[in-house]
Order: C-alpha cells, then sequence, then structure tokens
C-alpha cells in the first residue's frame, strides 16, 4: 500500500516570522497563515433552481452581487464572477463539500472543481492592517467600501490574490489574502519588509 502524501504549506517556513510582526508593531499587525482551507470552484447559473438548491444545502443563500461574501459556521462562498463562486470549508471537507454541491446542482449544467491546493490563505489583522495592504494594491480598502462581506480578486505586491473581508475582531479589522502557493513566499517576504514602516 502506498504511503499517504503528506501536504506541505509552502509557508510553513515562514510561520515564526509571520508571528513576529505583531510582536515588532506593536499588534497594530498581525500575520499568520491559515493551512489548507478546503476551496471549491462552483459555477452555475445563478437564475436556476441549482443555485437556490445549493444555498439551501450549504445553509446560506449564495451571494448575488459581484465583490460580496456570505458565511455561516465554518463555510463562506465567495461571488468571483456573474457564474462563479469559491466555497470555502474546514481542512478536509473538500470531498463533502465536492458531494454536496454536485448533489444539490443535480442535472443543472454546473461545474464543481476542486482548487484547495491551488492557493494558501494568510489571516491579516490589525489597526494598521489597511495602510499595509495599501503599499501594494491598487483598491479601495476604506471599511466604507471594502468592509466585511467584501471580496475582490486583484493583486497585492504584484501577487494575484483574492482578498475577503472579514467581521473586525477587538484588535481592529481583519482579512483574508488568497495567494496562489507559487507567489506566497515572495508575498509573505514583501507583507513582512513592508511591515517594518509601521514597527512600534
Amino acid at each position: 500500500m502506498a504511503e499517504p502524501t503528506l501536504r506541505r504549506s509552502p509557508l510553513v517556513d515562514l510561520a515564526e516570522r509571520l508571528a513576529a510582526v505583531g510582536h515588532a508593531t506593536g499588534g497594530a499587525i498581525s500575520m499568520r497563515e491559515v493551512r489548507f482551507l478546503a476551496q471549491l470552484d462552483l459555477r452555475l447559473d445563478p437564475a436556476g433552481p441549482a443555485a437556490e438548491a445549493v444555498g439551501k444545502e450549504l445553509g446560506l443563500a449564495l451571494p448575488t452581487e459581484g465583490g460580496t461574501s456570505a458565511h455561516s459556521g465554518d463555510l463562506r462562498v465567495l461571488r468571483l464572477g456573474p457564474d462563479e463562486w469559491l466555497v470555502l470549508g474546514p481542512p478536509g471537507a473538500e470531498a463533502g463539500l465536492a458531494a454536496l454541491l454536485r448533489s444539490a446542482a443535480g442535472t443543472e449544467p454546473s461545474s464543481v472543481v476542486d482548487v484547495s491546493a491551488q492557493r494558501t490563505t494568510l489571516l491579516l489583522g490589525g489597526s494598521a492592517i489597511r495602510d499595509l495592504l495599501a503599499l501594494g494594491c491598487a483598491l479601495d480598502l476604506h471599511p466604507r467600501s471594502f468592509g466585511a462581506g467584501s471580496c475582490a480578486p486583484t493583486t497585492l505586491a504584484h501577487a494575484p490574490v483574492v482578498l475577503v473581508g472579514l467581521e473586525p475582531d477587538e484588535a481592529g479589522p481583519a482579512l483574508w489574502v488568497l495567494v496562489r502557493a507559487s507567489f506566497a513566499s515572495h508575498l509573505v517576504e514583501w507583507l513582512i519588509d513592508a511591515s517594518v514602516e509601521f514597527t512600534a
């Protein structure tokens, strides 16, 4: 019997440096990797019966406006295009989520693709995080334009990413940055270097 493949995060060797940013900035910026989130690319007709059926099975309505997301429990769904969503779930949920989505879509034209291995995820937070991201991203990240529930494919420090606005906590705003594995180290090096401007 073949040995199971052990997954390795592209950022495993940078975890300590990410954690050190919070200490160096006095908590104004925090960074950590969220490893191995389940990520399923879903395509179907947003006006068809499959969209409603999928939403019912997920326990949340699929977002209907571009650049928005919805969440319930440990599931989050991002609207990335006119007929495209990214369904995010906990690590190890890929197969179950894929089966649920395909079953809910039934015979309606649809596509469900597991893209979990394509990206890793950074959780960024703190009172200065928007100022930091503004150094390398052209999007308007002011809370009036990009708050909790917002999402957008964009570039950050020349790396293709998807930004996801999360619910703020006591430390301030929080975002997920979904970045392709091949760009992850480059992006983290840029974030760590840029955060020096905010050291306490």
